[in-house]
């Protein structure tokens, strides 16, 4: 396989992303954690849940550090990798990634501060609110890079301008409530919360399994169950309203990650298995549950889901309707003065398949000029690999299932106040809770590569393709530093892991037991009287 530039900053760029990704959803969910559980503590005024929010404290503080460290590179990549795709969106990521640093990160960065040192500063209502400001900061950062990405994903709310080869706002509003953006938020946060959930709830179980910190593993699991739960459910929902708006605006990734060649009668069967043969162009084998798949992406009976082959049929009308329109931007670049009313019109009735005659220029360098074969090859270049699609999806909804049943399971028996059970006769479910801790990393790890990798090959969805976005670089540079941020993430990494185990090992109040029984009285020093006469 030659190497080339634009696979190898797609890979960079997916390392980080992957790499960062691992410590964001732990940030977003143990953030509502500690607000809550510090809510209960200035209502109760119990020590063992301040103890409890220290504790759970010390490890997202970990984490962020660490999270904050990986986020660092991502945005200097646009500039670095991506230098015509910072250009081309400039004025349209300016405005939420600005306001994601000033607003949001500076209020969690300012109150993670007085989270960690207010403690006898601050009176516990004021604690508090530095603990939600943090919590809402975390959030809100989410937020504003999901409507970045999900702009990407559905690009509303912009035109492009021939003059300045820019996307320009003409629209915020569109920008701020793309239907895409808010559907990926409210999901990706969600899965942060399972995330800190079952973090908090394998970490609880091990303490019951070791007999340590009981009373502080008990109240962690109850809540970490609850939350747990109830995020679990949330993801499956909004997951299905990710599918809903994949099927109104990503027709190719829906297909894809269905491994549904053909376009089917309405309502669409659903593969639960199946095996994609690429060069043939076909599945295998597949099991199939008839009308279910109709019925997620659609919420219909009626309305059919094109296949594959369909996309690719309408994809190549589109490249070449895109061609028109390329031409014309040429013309309109030549001699932005002097361009005629018809040129100007022939762009504006072909603009929204300009991105399509991009497709064209790996094959020619000039797409008015392209063969049957060369359209042919650019409209089948639209589809991404459909197995890794196929099985990560599948693999991130079993696990979502997965912590429907587990925290359900938890919260029954903390809710009805049978958790001494659990250590006695069913410690077999806290061994599961343990092995578990690393599933919510991997499902939301999947998810990441369905929403990134399944729009392929397009980083602004039909309008950019990825290979015209990339800097002038060379190989060897995008290596070395490919090279570099692999070593320095894996480090980092190695670092996050080994204090979580130390401070996970040490358990709440520096290694003290709060939980260990003490004597009830202190035998008195002898004295003189008390002492026998020899």
């Amino acid at each position: 396989m030659e190497l080339n530039v634009v696979d190898l900053s797609r890979l960079q760029f997916a390392m980080t992303a992957l790499y960062h990704f691992l410590f964001v959803p732990l940030t977003i969910g143990l953030s509502i954690l500690l607000a809550t559980m510090e809510t209960v503590y200035v209502m109760t005024g119990r020590e063992v849940w301040k103890r409890m929010v220290k504790f759970w404290g010390t490890l997202f503080g970990i984490n962020f550090v660490l999270g904050v460290a990986t986020g660092l590179t991502m945005e200097f990549q646009f500039g670095m990798n991506w230098a015509y795709f910072s250009q081309y969106v400039g004025d349209v990521f300016g405005a939420p990634l600005a306001i994601e640093g000033l607003m949001a990160f500076f209020l969690e960065a300012t109150f993670v501060g007085l989270f960690f040192f207010g403690w006898d500063r601050l009176s516990r209502r004021q604690h508090l609110a530095a603990t939600w400001a943090v919590a809402i900061g975390t959030n809100l950062s989410a937020l504003w890079i999901l409507i970045a990405n999900g702009w990407m994903q559905h690009p509303i709310g912009a035109a492009f301008n021939p003059e300045t080869m820019r996307m320009e706002v003409n629209s915020f509003y569109d920008v701020l409530f793309n239907p895409v953006a808010q559907a990926k938020f409210v999901h990706t946060v969600s899965a942060g919360y399972v995330t800190a959930s079952m973090f908090v709830l394998g970490i609880s179980a091990w303490y019951m399994l070791k007999g340590r910190h009981i009373p502080i593993a008990k109240r962690s699991m109850a809540i970490a169950s609850a939350f747990g739960f109830a995020s679990a459910l949330s993801v499956v929902v909004l997951g299905d309203e990710s599918g809903y708006e994949a099927n109104l605006n990503q027709k190719m990734k829906l297909a894809t990650i269905e491994a549904m060649w053909d376009t089917e009668p309405a309502p669409a069967s659903f593969n639960v298995v199946a095996w994609a043969d690429m060069e043939k162009r076909e599945n295998v084998f597949a099991i199939e549950v008839p009308y279910v798949m109709g019925l997620i992406a659609t919420r219909s009976l009626d309305t059919v889901i094109p296949g594959i082959k369909d996309l690719v049929s309408r994809t190549e009308d589109r490249i070449r309707q895109g061609a028109i329109a390329w031409d014309a931007l040429q013309k309109i670049r030549k001699d932005p003065a002097n361009v005629s009313a018809d040129v100007r019109e022939t762009f504006l009735q072909n603009e929204n398949s300009l991105g399509y005659a991009y497709l064209l220029l790996p094959f020619t360098d000039n797409p008015m000029e392209a063969t049957t074969e060369q359209v042919d090859a650019a409209a089948w270049s639209t589809v991404p690999e459909v197995m890794p699609m196929f099985y990560a999806f599948r693999i991130m909804v079993a696990c979502g299932f997965f912590f429907i049943l587990i925290t359900a399971i938890f919260f029954y028996y903390s809710s009805s106040g049978k958790l001494d059970i659990l250590s006695e006769k069913r410690r077999w479910l806290l061994h599961v809770a343990v092995w578990s801790i690393p599933l919510p990393w991997i499902a939301c790890e999947m998810g990441w590569f369905v929403a990134e990798y399944g729009r392929q090959p397009w980083i602004i969805e039909s309008m950019l393709p990825t290979s015209v976005g990339v800097s002038n670089l060379s190989v060897t540079e995008v290596l070395m530093t490919l090279a570099g941020f692999v070593a320095l993430y894996s480090t980092l990494l190695v670092i996050e892991i080994m204090l979580m185990f130390k401070y996970i090992k040490i358990g709440p109040e520096d290694g003290v037991n709060p939980d260990a029984a003490r004597p009830a009285f202190r035998q008195p020093a002898p004295t003189a009287a008390s002492v026998p006469a020899e």
